[in-house]
């Protein structure tokens, strides 16, 4: 008896040790992307227009987000001073949204910058964009050897203390842009703009069709809007514009024809 004793204490023990031994269930696998990493998420594979793919980071900390494909929907990352621009997209039909970024670093100090047609801006958070870096914008995007953007819908972001402008956007036609294509039928509402050091919250130079509405422009640049260099047809209105704020438009003569909103109170 005392030996069957010790072959049943010998067999517990080894089913034991290879309980703890042997692999735990996977959870279910993450989001493209989703792990903690310090490094920039580069994203190259897009789906199709019907389906286009998702990555999702879940709330996780990323270096920085570089989008180069078609059919792309980003969202739910956070970037803390990450290489600026925080976020990059370059393609057509493509979504950013839900995404947080602090404190961008070097180059230009931008928070996002986008080119393409059919881009989705999103409930973003960008914040403390510092003017040491150069001209640090909430969004920028211009068309040098870069290409130009139209149907782009801004809409639901937060630009939280930001040294530089909400939004600088420039057509490949402002006379530093390289000629190519248009820029046009951009869609800005419902967006919280502090502008800390620029003249104005959002610039538009060779912008067509740029329509401005429900949006809050905070703080005390000289105004909020500038219309130049062609910037035609744009509507403007209901805006929430800080009694800090000179005025809320300001147009050249270039860009007049189609305008409307209120009163231009001076130059761009």
């Amino acid at each position: 008896m005392r030996k069957k004793r010790t072959f049943c204490l010998a067999a517990a023990a080894l089913f034991a040790i290879a309980v703890a031994q042997a692999p735990l269930a996977s959870a279910a696998p993450a989001a493209p992307g989703a792990s903690d990493s310090a490094s920039r998420l580069k994203i190259s594979k897009g789906g199709t227009a019907d389906k286009p793919a998702v990555y999702d980071g879940q709330g996780k900390e990323v270096g920085g987000i570089d989008i180069d494909a078609d059919n792309v929907v980003v969202q739910n990352y956070k970037m803390t001073k990450p290489k600026a621009p925080g976020i990059e997209l370059r393609g057509n039909n493509i979504t950013i949204k839900d995404n947080t970024i602090t404190s961008p670093t070097g180059g230009d100090g931008d928070g996002i910058r986008f080119f393409g047609n059919d881009l989705k801006i999103l409930h973003n958070t960008v914040s403390r964009t510092s003017n040491k870096n150069g001209h640090a914008d909430c969004m920028q995007t211009f068309a040098s050897d870069t290409p130009s953007s139209t149907g782009v819908l801004i809409d639901g972001n937060r630009c939280e203390k930001i040294d530089n402008m909400c939004l600088m956007a420039e057509g490949p036609n402002d006379g530093e842009g390289d000629g190519k294509g248009h820029s046009g039928n951009f869609t800005i509402t419902n967006n919280f703009c502090e502008t800390l050091k620029a003249s104005q919250t959002l610039m538009f130079e060779d912008i067509q069709h740029a329509t401005i509405t429900g949006n809050e422009f905070a703080a005390s640049p000289d105004h909020a809007i500038g219309l130049a260099i062609g910037s035609t047809y744009a509507k403007v209105k209901d805006n929430k514009v800080s009694p800090d704020i000179g005025y809320e438009v300001g147009i050249d003569k270039s860009s007049k024809k189609g305008y409307e909103g209120p009163e231009p109170g001076g130059e761009p």
